[in-house]
């Protein structure tokens, strides 16, 4: 079987057990039994351990469980990962520390998966956001956004003017000689948007693919 390093479309069984609130026996049992209940077969290995296409796999799972007794406008932390262009091991950093930094408790249970109000983390977020101190080199020029972005610095001074959907708002904004603004922008912000763009591109082509 293949071997697969460093795919973000990979899981293991740890990181479903993880993802889902499932045991490991349960998850070990519907693969066993997959000639009966349809269970997607692994689609490679990361390290020694089977891993799953992660969009087969959820779809294999949403249609198999019941009805979901979770409120609307509740999320996972993998959810609110994608949500706010985050990591999974960002979220749970902030979660790790959130005596210091007053992360929203979770609204909701069901197993081991916890939920948050996605209003309300999201408030938090922004505030946490703002709060933190800009790190030396953190901050990118609009030129400098190009190169990050892989863009021509033209495309970038009309997104400023016109903001696509996600552009992030500058984090200094300082007024010049001659009605000139000087803009950065956090690096972190930046290389946020572009994980949303990519993936709301990886999105449309899958639907396209799908007709």
């Amino acid at each position: 079987m293949e071997s697969v390093t460093g795919s973000g479309r990979l899981r293991t069984r740890p990181e479903l057990m993880a993802a889902y609130g499932l045991g490991l026996s349960t998850l070990e049992k519907w693969y066993r039994e997959r000639a009966a209940n349809g269970h997607p077969e692994a689609a490679g290995t990361v390290g020694r351990r089977l891993a799953w296409d992660a969009v087969a796999w959820d779809r294999w799972y949403t249609a198999r469980r019941p009805a979901s007794p979770v409120q609307p406008g509740l999320l996972t932390r993998d959810e609110l990962a994608a949500e706010h262009g985050l990591s999974r091991h960002a979220l749970k950093s902030l979660w790790a520390e959130r005596a210091v930094n007053g992360h929203p408790e979770p609204a909701h249970r069901v197993g081991k998966a916890l939920y948050w109000d996605a209003g309300l983390w999201a408030a938090w977020y922004e505030e946490h956001r703002a709060a933190e101190p800009a790190e030396p080199g953190d901050l990118l020029t609009p030129a400098e956004v190009a190169r990050v972005l892989g863009l021509a610095q033209s495309s970038v001074a009309v997104y400023v003017k016109r903001p696509p959907a996600g552009w992030p708002d500058p984090a200094e904004e300082e007024s010049l000689a001659g009605g000139r603004v000087r803009r950065r922008y956090r690096r972190s912000d930046i290389l946020a948007y572009a994980r949303r763009r990519d993936r709301a591109g990886e999105n449309a082509g899958e639907n396209r693919a799908a007709r």
